[in-house]
């Protein structure tokens, strides 16, 4: 029984990185693309998948967290805009906090790097990877809804898709 949980959680959380890993795969290569250009080197592949398991983690975690009234006898869309408005606002402030965090050092203090966050070409960064992360969200919800609608495994039979046991 114990087992069988923990299995479970392992192939959701091990599903949900390989998910989000796509789509942070995607947004570094942009990144990637858009800076040769210029000839500058970016090299954050690992950032990228230790993010991937994070934002998995999380979202696994925020899935287990009821909506209440809010979605009660309405439509899956209605529980999929919720999950998306209480997210994507979360992504934000997360970039923000990571962004300062990482220049504290440089700008003094974290508050200092903060507001440099917000005054300088940062915030660029913050709102080109919250709107990527926003639409990974979008899709994970949906899917998830989909997933519960169709009953588990139905989507996996839907795409040809199989695990082994």
């Amino acid at each position: 029984m114990i087992f069988n949980k923990l299995k479970d959680g392992l192939k959701a959380v091990v599903l949900a990185t390989l998910y989000f890993a796509v789509w942070i795969g995607v947004l570094t290569v942009l990144k990637v693309l858009v800076l040769e250009e210029y000839r500058i080197g970016f090299r954050a592949w690992s950032i990228a998948l230790v993010g991937a398991l994070v934002l998995a983690k999380v979202v696994l975690l925020l899935a287990h967290v009821p909506l209440g009234s809010l979605t009660r006898g309405r439509p899956a869309l209605v529980a999929v805009i919720v999950r998306l408005m209480l997210c994507g606002p979360g992504v934000l402030v997360a970039l923000v906090l990571e962004k300062a965090f990482e220049s504290r050092q440089e700008h003094g203090d974290f508050m200092s790097s903060l507001i440099v966050v917000f005054r300088h070409g940062e915030i660029h960064h913050v709102w080109a990877n919250t709107i990527c992360l926003t639409g990974a969200l979008l899709g994970y919800n949906i899917l998830s809804a989909l997933r519960r609608h169709l009953g588990e495994g139905a989507l996996n039979q839907t795409f040809h898709v199989t695990f082994a046991a």
